[in-house]
C-alpha cells in the first residue's frame, strides 16, 4: 500500500466536521464551528482553517480558538492557507502566535513588519515573544530569540499604539528567557527603556507597561 495509513475518525467528529460543512448561515456557522473547536481533535485543523477564509467572524474566532487548543497538531494545516486569501491569513496569524511553534516564526515576523492591520501586527508580536523554544539546541534557540527581538525592536516605532503595548509583552517575555547579562537582553531592555518615554510619542498605557515590564525584569 503506498502512502501513510491516515487515522480514522471517530462518528461523532464526522458528524460536527460535516455540520460545519453544510452550515446555511452565519449562525449555523458560527455554532458547528464552536462544536467542531470544543472537541480540539487534530483532525478537525484542516476544517477550522477552512473556516477561517468564509468571511464570519464569529466563526473564525471560534475557529482560531480551536486551533490553539489543538496547539501543534494544526500548524502544518495553517501554513498551507492560501496566501492571497488576506482574511484567512490574518486569522492564521492569530492562531499561530496562541500556539507558539517554532514553525509559525516565518510568518509572524512578516506579519508583524508588514501587515496593514494593526490587529494583525499586535498579534505577531505577542507571538513572537512567546514561542516555545525548549526543544531546540541552545544555539538554534538564541538564533531564533535574536530574529524575535529584532522584528519587535523594529515594530517598537509602529504608528499604532496597541502594536507598541504589544511589543512591551512580547520583550518582557523574550527577555525573561534570555541569558543573564547577555546583549540580547541588554537590547530588550533598551527597546523598553526607549517605549517609557514621552519624547517618543509613546501613550501614557504604553509607557506604563514598558515600564512594569522593566520592574519585573529587575526583580529577581
Amino acid at each position: 500500500m503506498n502512502g501513510a495509513i491516515q487515522p480514522q475518525t471517530s462518528p461523532e467528529l464526522d458528524q460536527l466536521i460535516e455540520a460545519v460543512e453544510r452550515a446555511d448561515s452565519s449562525l449555523a456557522l458560527a455554532q458547528a464551528t464552536r462544536a467542531l473547536a470544543s472537541h480540539s481533535d487534530p483532525q478537525a485543523a484542516a476544517t477550522l482553517v477552512k473556516v477561517l477564509g468564509f468571511n464570519n467572524p464569529g466563526a473564525a474566532v471560534a475557529a482560531v480558538e480551536g486551533l490553539v487548543s489543538i496547539g501543534e497538531g494544526a500548524v502544518e494545516a495553517l501554513l498551507q492557507l492560501d496566501a492571497e486569501n488576506y482574511g484567512a491569513r490574518a486569522w492564521a496569524v492569530r492562531a499561530l502566535a496562541g500556539i507558539g511553534d517554532i514553525r509559525g516564526l516565518e510568518l509572524l515576523i512578516e506579519a508583524l513588519g508588514t501587515d496593514v492591520a494593526a490587529s494583525v501586527r499586535r498579534a505577531a508580536a505577542r507571538g513572537l515573544g512567546q514561542l516555545e523554544l525548549a526543544a531546540l539546541p541552545p544555539e538554534r534557540a538564541l538564533a531564533v530569540q535574536q530574529q524575535c527581538l529584532q522584528a519587535l525592536l523594529a515594530a517598537s516605532v509602529d504608528g499604532e499604539w496597541v502594536v507598541r503595548y504589544a511589543v512591551a509583552v512580547g520583550l518582557e517575555t523574550l527577555a525573561a528567557g534570555l541569558p543573564a547579562a547577555s546583549e540580547p537582553l541588554q537590547q530588550c531592555l533598551d527597546g523598553l527603556g526607549r517605549l517609557t518615554l514621552d519624547e517618543a510619542g509613546n501613550p501614557p498605557v504604553v509607557r506604563q507597561r514598558a515600564a512594569l515590564a522593566l520592574q519585573r525584569l529587575s526583580t529577581p
